[in-house]
C-alpha cells in the first residue's frame, strides 16, 4: 500500500512543481534546468559511483565487513534512477542521495528501525519453557530385528 501511494504521490508532485515553476519562469528556462540537473547528475554520479568502487575494493582487501559499502553504492545507482528522471523533486532527492551525509544519516535511520524490529522480533519469540511438555522415554530400533527374521 505504501508503494502505491509513493507511485501516484511522486507524478503529481512533479506535475505541480512543473506547472509552478513552468509559470513563473517560463517553458524554455524550466525544461533547461532539467537538462541541466540531468548532466550534472550524471557527472556526478560517476564520481561517486567511482569512488563508493574504490571504497569497497579497499574495504574487501583489508578483510573488512563490505556491507556499508554496499549500501552506499545502492544509494547511489537509486540517485541516478532520481536524476535521470525528469522533474524537480525527483531531482532534488537524488542530489541529496549523492550527499555521503545523507547517505550515513539514511542508513543510520533504517538501521535503527531493522534494530528494533529484530528485537520486537526476538521478545516475541522468547517464551519460556513448559516442563509439562517433557516426556522421558526408552525406545528400540524396530527395523534391525526385522532384518534379523528374514
Amino acid at each position: 500500500m505504501f508503494m502505491l501511494i509513493i507511485f501516484i504521490a511522486i507524478p503529481i508532485i512533479e506535475i505541480a512543481l512543473f506547472i509552478q515553476i513552468g509559470g513563473a519562469i517560463g517553458l524554455y528556462p524550466t525544461l533547461a534546468i532539467v537538462l541541466l540537473t540531468a548532466l550534472i547528475g550524471t557527472t556526478l554520479l560517476k564520481s561517486q559511483g567511482l569512488s563508493a568502487l574504490g571504497t569497497l575494493q579497499s574495504s574487501i582487501q583489508l578483510g573488512q565487513n563490505p556491507m556499508k559499502q554496499i549500501i552506499h553504492g545502492a544509494m547511489i545507482l537509486i540517485s541516478g534512477v532520481f536524476l535521470l528522471t525528469p522533474g524537480f523533486f525527483t531531482d532534488a532527492f537524488g542530489i541529496l542521495l549523492l550527499v555521503p551525509q545523507f547517505r550515513s544519516f539514511l542508513i543510520n535511520l533504517g538501521a535503527a528501525k531493522f534494530a528494533n524490529k529484530i528485537n520486537t522480533f526476538n521478545k516475541a519469540e522468547t517464551k519460556p519453557v513448559d516442563e509439562t511438555n517433557i516426556y522421558d522415554a526408552d525406545y528400540t530400533v524396530v527395523d534391525d530385528e526385522i532384518k534379523k527374521s528374514d
